[in-house]
């Protein structure tokens, strides 16, 4: 079994306490609460208790808490399907559905067409 992953040290858990209590977002809240627990000595299993998700997920968490601070426990969009046109595709199909206006069209309004 290896070790635990350490917390970064530039953050302490009445810190963190403070930031729970001061986002909007509830799920990045119980995160910072769960670390802040790390940090005044609790166990990860104790941490994930009080995350209400598994040890291994409390691992991920201070994995991204290490690397972005308190955004990376934001939940990001997730990424989706690609896209199945690149850059030039989808400026010629732009340019195919608006087209200039075209000259026979504008005679034909003999001047009672709006452009």
């Amino acid at each position: 079994m290896g070790s635990a992953i350490s917390l970064r040290s530039d953050f302490d858990g009445n810190r963190l306490r403070l930031l729970a209590r001061q986002t909007k977002d509830a799920s990045q809240a119980r995160r910072l609460e769960a670390l802040a627990s790390i940090y005044d000595g609790g166990s990860r299993a104790d941490a994930a208790r009080l995350g209400s998700v598994t040890v291994q997920i409390v691992r991920d968490w201070v994995v991204r808490f290490n690397r972005r601070g308190p955004d990376g426990l934001i939940n990001g969009k997730a990424p989706g399907k690609p896209t199945l046109l690149n850059d030039d595709q989808r400026a010629a199909l732009a340019q195919a559905i608006e087209p200039a206006p075209h000259p026979i069209w504008m005679a034909s309004c003999a001047g009672v067409c709006v452009t």
